[in-house]
């Protein structure tokens, strides 16, 4: 009885185990879930298939506009601006208004009008701000995206992948100001004509433990978008869906979506040290030096995101051998910590103490001492 007991309770952690382990269904045409620390891809759908990415797009706008300009100043708006269409915070022409504000109100609320009013100011035009955000992605390693608007309304060519989008909101991620911008949880400002009042959208942050938020989106064309992200202790994922559907189910479904993904994430995945500064490498070969050998170390820390059942596997790159003189916290090489295969992490291999170049006197006293020896005397150091 006890021993058919025990592999009844062994059979239910098996598929307890199994189930945890399924990949994550959704309805999204295209999703992605990417290790927030290295870039990784650990779970995708048709993830560089190009698709519309709706108000997501407002990560890049909002990125750019922190990183070029000064969020305290005061935009005065265009009559351009004025006529972007809904959803609008209906800004009025010579309206003044603090760039952060505006910044506020395209994130929390999505409002068409600020990001334009944003772009607008701070490369002069939607057209050369369209122009930096292209030339952004391309530095951020996209590979399919291209922008035309920086509201994400539908508009010729402007597209992207979720893969992509990944990227962005990674590298958002790692601006403070964005991340307190994005988990603002609501926002009243006055301007030379009228006063707002809102709160954020964006119901990730409430409804999920460890959220970050990000940003929804929402064409006909697009369908339900949703970049986001979640941290919990020193694990840290980004998804996106693009086009989880239409309608309230589609609405509904964006969140359904983000939750599995994210889940999938935090319950089959794990941080792992697999660097560790100051750790024992390899040995050196030095010559002409005062010592033959001499230890090489790692220079920096490092974790990754590993599921279980991952092969992690490590290789050096160092020459053989190296002349002296060597300085303690040279670096020599690298060392690269790999998963399937695949390069995640990387330290520069670093000699661990210095190793002078020979010298006459030292090599006098070598000899010296080698022929002492050999005549049964004492060895002199």
């Amino acid at each position: 009885m006890k021993r058919t007991l025990a592999l009844f309770f062994c059979f239910i952690l098996i598929f307890v185990h199994t189930v945890c382990a399924e990949e994550p269904t959704v309805a999204a045409k295209a999703a992605v879930l990417m290790d927030m620390d290295s870039g990784r891809v650990l779970w995708g759908k048709n993830e560089h298939e190009p698709m519309s990415m709706a108000s997501t797009t407002k990560i890049m706008t909002a990125i750019i506009a922190l990183e070029r300009a000064d969020v305290n100043a005061t935009v005065t708006v265009s009559k351009n601006a004025t006529l972007a269409p809904p959803v609008k915070m209906h800004l009025s022409e010579g309206e003044e208004i603090r760039l952060y504000d505006l910044l506020l109100a395209m994130m929390l609320q999505s409002y068409n009008d600020s990001a334009v009013a944003v772009a607008e100011y701070v490369c002069g035009s939607v057209e050369e701000f369209c122009d930096a955000m292209n030339l952004k992605a391309g530095e951020l390693g996209c590979t399919d995206t291209f922008f035309e608007t920086p509201n994400g309304l539908d508009k010729g060519n402007h597209h992207s992948t979720a893969y992509d989008m990944a990227l962005i909101t990674r590298y958002a991620l790692e601006n403070e100001d964005f991340v307190k911008l994005i988990a603002t949880p609501s926002a009243s400002f006055s301007t030379n004509k009228k006063s707002y009042s809102f709160t954020n959208k964006d119901r990730l942050l409430k409804e999920y433990e460890g959220a970050l938020g990000v940003k929804t989106g929402f064409t006909n064309k697009a369908g339900q978008c949703f970049a986001g992200a979640a941290k919990r202790g020193n694990e840290g994922y980004v998804s996106v869906v693009l086009a989880s559907g239409w309608g309230s189910v589609g609405k509904e479904q964006k969140w359904i979506d983000t939750k599995r993904i994210l889940d999938y994430g935090f319950d089959n995945f794990a941080v792992k040290e697999v660097l560790s500064e100051g750790a024992e490498v390899v040995n050196l070969t030095v010559e002409q030096g005062e010592i033959d050998k001499v230890s090489l170390i790692c220079r920096d820390f490092s974790c990754i995101t590993v599921g279980e059942g991952e092969e992690v596997s490590y290789k050096t790159e160092v020459p053989a051998v190296m002349e002296a003189p060597l300085y303690k916290g040279q670096r020599v090489g690298t060392y690269y910590a790999l998963v399937n295969g695949e390069v995640v992490a990387q330290s520069g291999i670093v000699v661990a103490e210095d190793v002078p170049s020979k010298s006459f006197e030292s090599y006098f006293y070598k000899i010296f001492n080698i022929f002492v020896s050999n005549t049964d005397g004492d060895v002199i150091y």
